[in-house]
């Protein structure tokens, strides 16, 4: 993908998967990023069949995948000490926050953490 860089929550992800066609239409053209954490979410859905691992990972190849650093670390340290916001959320958060991305996502808790670029979705 080119264009203009976007990171996604999974619950857009998975909204996407699912054939969201106005979501699918913000998002065409754009270089969707997603964190590692949201690929572990995608791919550890209990009871996946085979057919769906493969649209998963399709979407997954489709997008880049941004990675955890001792940035990214410290950044999360800081979020969870100062927010009620599970790990996994921190870490996306965190990342998002690290590489300055529009962060899409259907989740209020991501509300509360400052510096954040967040747009809620919904729809």
């Amino acid at each position: 993908m080119s264009g203009i860089s976007v990171m996604i929550d999974t619950n857009i992800a998975i909204a996407l998967l699912n054939g969201d066609e106005k979501l699918a239409g913000m998002f065409d053209g754009k270089d969707v990023r997603i964190s590692f954490i949201t690929e572990l979410e995608l791919l550890c859905k209990p009871g996946l069949q085979i057919s769906e691992k493969m649209d998963i990972q399709s979407f997954i190849d489709d997008c880049t995948i941004l990675e955890i650093n001792p940035s990214i670390k410290e950044i999360t340290i800081s979020i969870r000490q100062s927010n009620k916001i599970n790990l996994p959320d921190a870490i996306i958060a965190a990342t998002c926050i690290y590489w300055n991305l529009p962060f899409f996502t259907r989740d209020d808790d991501f509300k509360s953490i400052k510096g954040l670029n967040c747009f809620f979705i919904n729809f």
